[in-house]
């Protein structure tokens, strides 16, 4: 299927510009990464469409000795990072972003149905995954840094203890991350976190570099504490079986409608909540608006990082932006309020916030690629590039049949 890439002796990889609209600073591979791969893979040609949008500027580029483009027509290859507006795609090209199609997005159809009649070959960074499933490349680790830094900014806004610089004003990690030492917690303040991927990674690792305590579940919610601390909830601390029966938590993914929250202990003792975690839209919520109206109910800050709108976390009214992170929630009325509200638990929830850090979460992105995903594509003996592919020659392949229905406008998710 894919012999086209296995043979070919030269590839012409194309880094096009973002189109999509707001502009996202982020690109595929930096300009040291795109220097890499002409030393490493000799029979790899790279050019970088003209951008004054991305954060790494075009002379970044040309300083190294690639070449900067206006058209990218004659590439093999073509790189984004978020969707291309349809009117950009060139047909019959191969192109790799990050599509949003896959979960039969309304508002990507169109994209979907234009790629195909372009005789588009389209490969999700989002179905890079090895032979056991496992997702290869993303920005999710980014996403949990930034949204953990932001839901101390959100602390700092609502207490008036201390302002920190928000990250996307910051050149790079280490700049907002000199802003962590401004931090100020009381004793026994404590974070609770749910996940164990690469959100949550990005989330541990700010955890940390502001230096409060990692504690176990059961000393999380039995003890106080003379510092601030923090516990990392796993999908079997916070759900429990409806019936009250043994499980695993390979049980929990399997078969979620078969268990119920039990995230209520920990809300009782957590003054913070930055979430991480995958939420399946057939397992139960994390916490409900009833669940907020508890007495006993203390988070006042929550950082949703996840993301789940008005599902998951009851608190997640809307996404917020960039630009205007935080709101607050009032759980008595279940409405939105000020952020600073005395009654309202104030939420961060950002849904772009790898975005706010565009050269550090590039820089990770690109390592990813070079190291897990370009091999494949120069030989995809492995077929990670085929499974990743959702459609070619103007049709939809094998492994994205149960799209169908979606484009052919037979549901809407």
């Amino acid at each position: 299927m894919f012999d086209l890439i296995k043979q070919q002796k030269h590839m012409k990889i194309g880094i096009i510009k973002e189109g999509k609209t707001p502009p996202d600073e982020r690109v595929p591979l930096s300009p040291a990464q795109c220097k890499e791969i002409t030393e490493k893979f000799p029979d790899v040609e790279l050019v970088v469409q003209k951008s004054n949008i991305r954060r790494f500027k075009d002379m970044e580029y040309m300083d190294i000795g690639l070449t900067l483009v206006d058209s990218v027509d004659d590439c093999d290859v073509l790189m984004g990072v978020k969707e291309v507006p349809a009117e950009n795609l060139i047909p019959n090209k191969k192109y790799f972003y990050f599509s949003h199609t896959t979960k039969k997005q309304p508002y990507n159809r169109d994209l979907l149905k234009t790629m195909l009649d372009k005789n588009i070959t389209m490969v999700d960074y989002e179905g890079l995954t090895n032979e056991r499933g496992t997702r290869l490349i993303g920005f999710g680790k980014y996403a949990g840094i930034v949204g953990c830094y932001n839901s101390f900014y959100t602390y700092g806004k609502q207490t008036g203890s201390f302002d920190l610089k928000r990250a996307y004003q910051c050149e790079d990690r280490a700049e907002m991350e000199a802003e962590l030492s401004k931090i100020k917690l009381p004793k026994n303040y404590k974070v609770v976190t749910t996940g164990g991927g690469r959100v949550a990674s990005g989330i541990i690792e700010i955890l940390n570099k502001i230096g409060i305590k990692k504690v176990s579940v059961n000393e999380f919610l039995e003890n106080d504490f003379n510092e601030p601390v923090f516990t990392q909830l796993l999908v079997d601390d916070y759900y429990k079986k409806s019936d009250g029966g043994e499980y695993s938590r390979k049980d929990i993914y399997n078969n979620p409608q078969d268990f119920e929250r039990d995230f209520m202990q920990f809300a009782k003792v957590a003054d913070m909540y930055v979430s991480g975690h995958f939420w399946d839209k057939n397992a139960p919520y994390i916490f409900t608006r009833e669940d907020a109206k508890h007495p006993h109910f203390k988070i006042k800050t929550v950082g949703d990082v996840s993301c789940d709108i008005d599902t998951a976390v009851a608190s997640t009214l809307r996404p917020s932006t960039i630009i205007d992170p935080i709101y607050g929630y009032n759980p008595q009325t279940e409405n939105e309020v000020a952020f600073n509200d005395s009654d309202a638990i104030t939420v961060m929830a950002v849904d772009n916030l790898p975005c706010e850090l565009p050269k550090d979460a590039s820089e990770d992105f690109g390592r990813e690629f070079i190291d897990k995903v370009l091999p494949h594509l120069i030989n995809d003996k492995e077929g990670v590039i085929e499974r990743a592919t959702i459609c070619k020659d103007g049709d939809l392949t094998y492994h994205h049949e149960f799209l169908r229905d979606y484009v052919n406008g037979e549901v809407i998710a």
